[in-house]
């Protein structure tokens, strides 16, 4: 077990390594790359073996298509001939000898051309190959963007409680059946009690772009109120602050929200589009936007709009809702429209700052996912955690 735990704080030590030994040329930029993209293969190779327990039915038709299994082929000679230059090149061997290890394992056990041993969906299922696609989709998407236009230059890829961010989108993309089932059942429930047919008949024949403007607003309504209410009602500001915990802003500090913080936020915002009937595909649409959206707002992205952050949330804009300064505090919880934090009274955009840090005062979250998923349960607050502000009259 020792052992073990060696290995793994090297790893981590690695993946942390300072600036002077992940210089262009030593080898720290390819053996990054063939850990994370064997990793990414060796799981979605476990996924095409069990893809009733450990796959989600949305990907079924990109399982079946013969490109999808060139891309893990490819994925993993990529995987494998970047470890293996990382071996070349670097002095410290435990990024590419890990890379090779996994990379290895997932051809030993079938690589692309794994069979599926449990093909029919159990009643529970986990999201394997959607924490893969997910985490490779908007990796490759923003790191780039972040080192090409950091508002933070300092801030490396693996800043620090980068794990625990990292370990949320995978708790996230595993449970996404029950978070599924469990979002839109308040929602369906209100369809039970009002079917409210007349009204869904009339809002699915809206233009398409008309429909997916309104969704828009009516959940960003929604979701305004109940943020702000994550924020001044006490025992749910504990359940939010694991949020706001997070001293790093980039690609992944969105993901760190409270399980149950998900549920109930989820669930809010999608009772008016689901409830009034608009399209699938522009809910679909909408839901794909959002989710690149808030990890478009959280990212480390130093981009100036001067007259899109009137319109539209930016960077910026979010960067203040997450700033440690006094200033910061109960600002800026739109996630589309700051117009509705400047008629409620809650809009802050100095020109030309950014917040100095991110977190909160006194850092009274624990790290871990296990010690933040218990967090809101204690029943005493340490000293230094903020009280929120009483709800307004």
């Amino acid at each position: 077990m020792s052992k073990l735990n060696d290995a793994r704080m090297k790893l981590r030590g690695e993946l942390e390594a300072p600036p002077a030994l992940r210089r262009f040329g030593s080898g720290w930029i390819s053996g990054v790359l063939g850990l994370v993209l064997g990793v990414a293969g060796l799981l979605l190779v476990i996924s095409l073996i069990a893809p009733g327990v450990l796959a989600i039915p949305q990907t079924e038709t990109l399982r079946d298509n013969p490109w999808y299994r060139v891309g893990i082929h490819f994925t993993l000679i990529s995987a494998f001939a970047l470890s293996a230059l990382s071996l070349v090149l670097r002095r410290e061997r435990t990024l590419g000898t890990c890379g090779v290890a996994v990379t290895l394992g997932a051809a030993l056990i079938g690589g692309s051309q794994a069979t599926a041993e449990i093909s029919s969906h159990m009643p529970l299922f986990f999201g394997v190959d959607f924490f893969v696609l997910n985490v490779l989709f908007t990796g490759f998407l923003f790191i780039p963007l972040e080192r090409f236009f950091a508002h933070k230059d300092e801030q490396p890829i693996f800043r620090e409680e980068w794990r625990e961010d990292l370990f949320y989108y995978l708790v996230s993309s595993l449970m996404v059946q029950v978070l599924t089932f469990l979002t839109f059942l308040p929602a369906k429930s209100i369809l039970t009690v009002a079917p409210l047919t007349d009204v869904r008949a009339w809002v699915v024949k809206l233009p398409f772009l008309v429909q997916f403007v309104v969704i828009m607003l009516l959940t960003d309504l929604v979701q305004y109120w109940v943020h702000r209410a994550f924020h001044r009602v006490p025992w749910l500001w504990k359940f939010h602050s694991v949020h706001h915990s997070a001293r790093s802003m980039d690609w992944m500090a969105g993901a760190r929200m409270h399980f149950l913080e998900i549920l109930v936020l989820r669930s809010m915002t999608v009772i008016p589009m689901y409830v009034l009937g608009f399209s699938a595909v522009a809910m679909n649409l909408y839901v794909f936007m959002v989710y690149l959206y808030s990890t478009f707002v959280h990212a480390n992205l130093g981009w100036r709009f001067p007259i899109v952050e009137k319109i539209l949330v930016t960077p910026r804009f979010h960067h203040w809702h997450h700033g440690i300064e006094p200033e910061s505090v109960d600002v800026n919880f739109s996630i589309h429209f700051p117009f509705l934090d400047w008629i409620f009274g809650t809009y802050h955009l100095p020109k030309d700052r950014w917040p100095t840090e991110y977190g909160l005062p006194g850092h009274p979250v624990p790290l871990g996912y296990l010690s933040q998923f218990k967090y809101p349960f204690r029943r005493k607050p340490t000293a230094a955690e903020p009280q929120p502000a009483k709800m307004d009259d």
